[in-house]
């Protein structure tokens, strides 16, 4: 059965594996078709999922920043830094995703892994289950992992450098 993406709800993203209902329809050549796509149940990627292990994660590594900050083992402008870097990562995490639904320019792939990897990383892991963007792509997550753990890789070697 043919499905297309905007046979789905606003929002709802085919995925792989996932049980679907929907109703049947043809096309203008008579050809079958799916409409009214709706995942038949909660299993897999619900709205809000990750979203307190991100929240977890990003508060955590925030206050060991401050904690170094406050045993003067880190520059304040190392804490300001990735609170900046972080904030703009989100709102390019949120505007890219609100380009996607509306078919607008979007923000490169690279892009993203670049903020990420420039200290942004806090606020992509936030944004992306908040606006439930670039939570399942594949190769993307092993990046952004990756960006991740190169970044933190860096910002221990600064310490042992200052």
């Amino acid at each position: 059965m043919f499905v297309h993406i905007s046979a789905f709800a606003r929002g709802n993203r085919p995925v792989v594996g996932r049980e679907v209902t929907y109703a049947d329809a043809h096309d203008e050549q008579h050809r079958a078709r799916a409409v009214d796509v709706r995942f038949a149940t909660a299993v897999g990627h619900s709205r809000g999922s990750g979203i307190p292990s991100a929240f977890a994660v990003t508060a955590l590594f925030f206050a060991l920043l401050a904690g170094l900050w406050v045993l003067d083992e880190v520059p304040g402008t190392v804490l300001a830094a990735y609170g900046l870097v972080s904030g703009i990562a989100f709102m390019v995490y949120g505007a890219d995703k609100a380009a996607a639904i509306q078919g607008r320019w979007r923000a490169s792939e690279s892009t993203l892994h670049l903020l990420g990897l420039l200290g942004g990383w806090p606020g992509a892991l936030v944004a992306r289950p908040v606006f439930r963007h670039k939570t399942i792509k594949q190769p993307f997550r092993a990046i952004f992992w990756a960006t991740v753990l190169v970044n933190c890789l860096g910002l221990g070697s600064l310490m042992l450098w200052l």
